[in-house]
């Protein structure tokens, strides 16, 4: 399997997956700043999904996979064994996926305008407001427990994914003590330790 990736992006989650997985893989990088976004060795990524953004997992049978919440998935099903994530048709599957699609929704797409140059300051403290509330709630969940699901899920590694980007946005998790453990659980995590250096993040 081959992950196409940018460095810091929500590629980091299924980069990490990998990693718990124990999964033979490589990862090529994808210049986000190039017009068409070019992967290291040339290609344009518009040549493996039309939507031209990563993640993108080829897997070794040359079909390719996008949207992070699903590769995610789709890695964890290849080791049942190491319990990244519940057996399909399972109530507790549902709530794994329950959790992606708040974490895809609500926190990642939250944080888009905070990237964009453009975006006014009234519209980034909205933006600010809203990720808050969300957070919140994530907040009073990991009080209770470690990990979203009580155990470690996939579905951890994509919300320490995007709190990450707080560091580059200069955002403060002080309002949230919980999650801050939680980072710092995760960023102590052997997969996840490993992920962050081959993307040249620590």
């Amino acid at each position: 399997m081959k992950l196409y990736y940018s460095s810091g992006s929500c590629a980091l989650s299924p980069h990490i997956i990998l990693e718990e997985a124990g999964l033979a893989y490589q990862i090529e990088a994808v210049d986000l700043k190039s017009t068409p976004h070019l992967t290291a060795s040339g290609r344009p990524l518009t040549e493996l999904t039309d939507k031209g953004y990563v993640p993108v997992l080829q897997l070794d049978n040359g079909e390719v996979l996008t949207e992070g919440a699903v590769i995610v998935q789709y890695l964890a099903d290849q080791v049942p064994e190491k319990h990244l994530a519940p057996a399909n048709g399972t109530l507790e599957r549902y709530r794994l996926q329950e959790w992606l699609n708040f974490i895809a929704s609500e926190i990642h797409k939250g944080f888009s305008p905070l990237w964009s140059p453009v975006t006014t300051p009234e519209v980034k403290q909205a933006a600010l407001e809203r990720i808050g509330k969300r957070l919140s709630l994530i907040d009073a969940r990991l009080s209770q427990m470690d990990y979203l699901l009580g155990e470690f899920s996939v579905a951890d590694a994509y919300l320490f994914t995007c709190v990450n980007w707080t560091n580059f946005l200069k955002v403060s998790l002080e309002p949230w003590p919980a999650l801050v453990k939680f980072q710092a659980r995760m960023a102590a995590r052997p997969a996840v330790q490993r992920a962050l250096k081959a993307e040249g993040l620590i």
